[in-house]
């Protein structure tokens, strides 16, 4: 990889003598805008209805998750193929319009081939809720379900799959003048970048854990205040639908997060069983050193041609977005983007090899960490079955297919499509804490002078 990769689209112009080495490949995404429809509130079962519904057969759904990198998308848009689906998005940053490189985003010719929903629903100014998905995401399910189309629900945002599948708590939705009144006593605050003088009045208002909130995470800690409010106790006190499921197979929290942890033998089945649609749950994941390759390389493709996501990135900021400042600009990749952008344009447009190559590793390490957090996620999410993306995609659709058009309820992943969910030895420890990126190009050599345009995102 040479040091100008994907510099041009963003303006820059550089000067080398060092020797060039092949481009990399080229990943376009075009963007193809998905019509919204707006639905009511879809209000949870309560686990004593959904009990007695168990008699009757329930309609199915696929869900396919795991982490980023590891082939979901392509899986699923092979399965929807082969089943007659159409692919839902769980994905928190491909519901942006024009975040579609970092985002990883269907292409047209994909889309064209099948159907995708809750794509390219928002302006990256704008705010989107698990609430929201969870809201469209189950009237995307029921219109698949209505056309005879099997619905295949495909992303990594552990959260929106989690409320999708076992429902979302009964928060109260603030009125219009609850809205306006904590708009006009955070706005100030938030114009002035106090977030911890935001915080302490969220805590004083009712809600302590307002601290453990993400920093600079205004879209939660405002609507923590209006759930306080309009109904006089903050988010904590509403039961998730989730924990109401463990607690009726007796299991217990293994770690303090108010989502928690299940377990049991069989309890992915169990649970399954006392969902209102019949879900069919797999994670694709490959070994974790091979991940970690995978996720680098495409990082370095993100960089690469003429679109890539540092002209996504420029084009956040021209429009006054700044890193980290909302759902959009805290993704990874356009959170690191940006940050490295602004400092080229403080330096006058100039940017050195060094700091090119350390926002690259930056990136990657930001993208591998993510990974990793959502491993440590899913081996807590029993209804998942995990697979081996490293086996054949002809195998691994064969399995899905007849776990699809199986009737007995019971999937058992054979054991050569099975992904181990831990690390199994020292040594597999050891390479991993070890593992360092090994960027194309970066060797000794390169004296490029990087110039940057500052402003220009075309």
């Amino acid at each position: 990889m040479s040091s100008g990769i994907g510099l041009r689209a963003w303006g820059l112009r550089f000067v080398s003598t060092a020797e060039k080495s092949p481009p990399l490949r080229r990943l376009q995404f075009p963007v193809l805008t998905y019509r919204r429809t707006f639905t009511t509130s879809c209000s949870t079962t309560s686990i004593s209805n959904q009990t007695t519904t168990t008699a009757k057969k329930k309609e199915k759904v696929i869900v396919i998750s795991g982490p980023t990198g590891a082939g979901k998308s392509r899986l699923a848009l092979e399965l929807a193929k082969r089943l007659n689906g159409e692919i839902i998005s769980a994905d928190s940053v491909q519901v942006y319009k024009g975040l579609d490189i970092g985002s990883a985003k269907p292409s047209l010719s994909d889309r064209k081939e099948v159907p995708h929903h809750l794509l390219d629903l928002l302006y990256p100014s704008e705010e989107y809720s698990v609430g929201q998905f969870f809201e469209d995401g189950r009237q995307a399910t029921r219109d698949i379900l209505e056309n005879g189309h099997v619905p295949i629900v495909a992303g990594g945002t552990g959260l929106y799959l989690r409320w999708y599948i076992y429902g979302k708590p009964a928060v109260p939705k603030a009125s219009p003048e609850i809205a306006s009144e904590v708009h006009s006593e955070l706005s100030e605050l938030e114009r002035n970048e106090d977030w911890e003088a935001a915080v302490q009045l969220v805590v004083k208002a009712g809600d302590p854990k307002a601290q453990d909130l993400a920093f600079n995470d205004w879209y939660r800690l405002r609507r923590s205040l209006e759930i306080i409010k309009a109904s006089g106790l903050p988010p904590s006190a509403f039961q998730v639908p989730y924990d109401s499921f463990k607690e009726q197979f007796g299991s217990k929290k293994s770690d303090h997060s108010p989502y928690g942890t299940v377990s049991g033998d069989g309890l992915g089945e169990k649970l399954s069983r006392e969902l209102d649609y019949d879900f069919i749950c797999f994670f694709l994941s490959s070994q974790r050193l091979d991940l970690y390759r995978m996720i680098d390389m495409r990082c370095e493709d993100m960089l690469s041609g003429t679109d890539g996501i540092l002209t996504e990135a420029a084009r956040l900021l021209d429009i006054g977005l700044l890193p980290n400042s909302n759902s959009a600009t805290r993704a990874i990749g356009y959170r690191q983007a940006m940050e490295y952008l602004l400092r080229c344009r403080e330096q006058g447009g100039r940017s050195s090899p060094g700091e090119f190559y350390s926002f690259l590793s930056e990136f990657q390490k930001a993208s591998r960490n993510f990974a990793k957090r959502q491993m440590t996620w899913y081996r807590n999410e029993h209804i998942y079955h995990w697979l081996d993306a490293s086996q054949p995609m002809e195998k691994v659709l064969d399995f899905i297919c007849d776990a699809y058009h199986d009737q007995t309820g019971n999937v058992v992943v054979p054991e050569s499509l099975r992904m181990k969910k831990d690390l199994s030895s020292r040594k597999e420890i050891s390479v991993l804490n070890a593992y360092r990126s090994k960027n194309s190009g970066t060797g000794g050599g390169h004296r490029t002078i990087i110039q940057v345009i500052a402003g220009a995102s075309n």
